[in-house]
């Protein structure tokens, strides 16, 4: 069940315009969903250093589409509740201070 919910939600925005997304989005309230919710488990996964995830070399996000879906993948796999406009400010987060998509 878990897999068709990923499944459908990487669809829902797989359409939807990575800039549009951005336009929507916050990055200051982006920036305090991130800390709130992605700091402890990124910093587990790269010896403490969370921003590491955005700023490797071999990353998985090379578009916007890319990131919108994986912010909404992670949104489900963790459980944080957040609603399509919280994935949006996060995704301006992320854009303006990592990948930089125009």
């Amino acid at each position: 069940m878990k897999q068709l919910l990923i499944a459908l939600a990487l669809v829902s925005v797989s359409s939807v315009s990575g800039a549009a997304t951005f336009e929507k989005g916050d990055p200051k309230i982006g920036k305090a969903l991130v800390d709130k919710s992605c700091q402890s488990c990124h910093a587990s996964m790269f010896g403490g250093d969370a921003s590491k995830i955005y700023t490797r070399a071999d990353h998985k996000v090379k578009t916007p589409q890319q990131l919108v879906a994986r912010i909404s993948a992670c949104n489900t796999n963790t459980g944080t509740g957040w609603f399509p406009e919280d994935e949006a400010h996060v995704a301006a987060y992320l854009n303006q201070q990592y990948y930089k998509f125009k």
